[in-house]
């Protein structure tokens, strides 16, 4: 057997290998759909990535069905937050990304504190794009990192974003959520996004999301 030969067979035996690691991945996310549907409440699978799995991926449960159709339903009060419905004048979400369902709220508690939810929901990939990109096409300086949002039980991800442009700076806290393991697109995305107008602080900005989040978000545990 020629050289070449075995290097044709050796190639053919990897991709071979890699094709049955991927359906075997792919058999393991079905298995784990099926019973993360028969979970009790609103479960829902989050990660701070749409295009790939992440070590952060996390199965969170909520207290409103967060379905691509059905996220008008969050009511605007929220625990101790009291939502209004904003304006939803953003031209680029409207037009380039053009979601079939769009949620654009400020919410304010009783303290003063106010922060604004996001709510994107689509059954195509191409109404979603990070949100940085929006800071930094207006003008915005911007740090993007990730950080665990505590919640009752359990902590979820979110990728945090420092965008300032003076006199002003926001934190925007925000993951993708899919109905199941298979993060299919044709069975809905959600972009759940929290900003939060802070000083220099950043970590009250993180406090205020959490404490929202946590009235959302019943609890989160890590899905495998």
């Amino acid at each position: 057997m020629s050289s070449h030969t075995k290097g044709s067979l050796i190639l053919a035996g990897i991709l071979a290998l890699a094709l049955m690691a991927m359906a075997g991945l792919l058999a393991q996310d079905w298995v784990r759909s099926q019973v993360l549907g028969q979970t009790s409440g609103h479960a829902l699978v989050a990660d701070i990535d749409r295009w790939r799995k992440t070590r952060r991926e996390r199965v969170v449960r909520s207290r409103y069905d967060l379905a691509v159709g059905r996220l008008h339903q969050v009511p605007l009060q929220v625990g101790a937050w009291q939502g209004q419905d904003m304006p939803q004048d953003n031209i680029e979400v409207q037009i380039l990304l053009e979601p079939e369902e769009y949620v654009y709220r400020r919410y304010r508690r009783a303290d003063g504190a106010i922060l604004w939810l996001s709510l994107i929901g689509s059954h195509q990939s191409k109404s979603f794009h990070p949100p940085q990109i929006c800071y930094d096409s207006a003008g915005w300086a911007t740090q993007v990192t990730s950080t665990a949002i505590p919640l009752a039980r359990g902590d979820v991800y979110a990728m945090q974003v420092r965008a300032q442009k003076p006199p002003w700076t926001h934190m925007a806290f925000y993951f993708y959520l899919f109905p199941d393991y298979l993060r299919d697109p044709s069975q809905g995305i959600v972009l759940f996004k929290v900003t939060v107008p802070v000083g220099q602080d950043p970590d009250e900005a993180r406090q205020l999301a959490a404490d929202f989040m946590q009235q959302i978000f019943l609890e989160a545990r890590p899905s495998s």
